[in-house]
């Protein structure tokens, strides 16, 4: 049995990390037994999560777990899909994971109100006496590769304004679509669908979540996923 490492449900989401929750979803649509397990960012191949053990081997990133459940367990995420729409799929995909995803984290862990009622909480099991250090430490990490990116760079203003056009551009190509291409879910839905859940998410207050609440296919995208893929978490996902 596969085990997927994850950090766990917080703020009413199946996992804060949209990365965890794609690769489980992409588990849940394959078909393959699995468990959870609590991560150890120590022993994860590549020093994040998720990542899966299979047959004794430990294999991070949720895109590279997605091809080991294709090549090697049959999964086929993208049934009937023209390569067009493949192509299409992977760049709304790698949207959400390479753009959007920044202004998130950004977000959530830039801005001191949410920081303290959101990552803060990570940090509750650190000793007291050096919890502050600890925070500083990781929240200095997290600006470095915010820099890094390239979101960082730029001003709340622009960082925003960025998040809100990957959000309208994937409500409109959503469109009255009950999933990203069409009547049944692909393996970019698990991305894409991963990434709205989490913007959406009431326990933060965020101008991305304002203009993901304004768009209701984007609610409805969220809710029927959450209760395909999560039914006990739909009521709390509510806004």
């Amino acid at each position: 049995m596969l085990t997927l490492y994850v950090a766990g449900p917080y703020f009413g989401l199946p996992d804060p990390s949209p990365f965890v929750s794609k690769a489980e979803i992409l588990l849940k649509i394959s078909g393959a037994p699995y468990r959870t397990a609590k991560a150890n960012r120590g022993k994860a191949p590549k020093g994040k999560i998720p990542y899966i053990e299979d047959d004794g081997q430990l294999l991070g990133d949720s895109t590279f777990i997605r091809w080991r459940l294709e090549d090697k367990y049959g999964a086929e995420f993208d049934k009937g899909l023209s390569e067009a729409d493949k192509a299409t799929a992977w760049a709304y995909e790698k949207l959400c994971e390479d753009h959007l995803y920044w202004a998130l984290v950004d977000l959530r862990w830039t801005n001191q109100s949410n920081f303290a009622k959101g990552p803060r909480q990570f940090f509750n099991e650190a000793p007291a006496p050096i919890r502050p250090f600890i925070v500083a430490m990781v929240k200095r990490a997290v600006k470095t590769k915010l820099a890094g990116h390239g979101m960082g760079r730029h001003s709340k203003a622009e960082i925003e304004r960025l998040g809100i056009r990957d959000i309208d551009a994937v409500a409109a190509f959503l469109g009255d679509k009950p999933w990203l291409m069409g009547e049944a879910p692909c393996g970019a839905d698990a991305s894409v669908w991963s990434m709205i859940a989490g913007i959406l998410c009431p326990h933060f207050d965020t101008p991305l979540r304002t203009t993901a609440e304004r768009h209701p296919n984007l609610v409805a995208y969220r809710d029927r996923g959450m209760k395909a893929w999560y039914p006990e978490f739909a009521a709390k996902a509510a806004v």
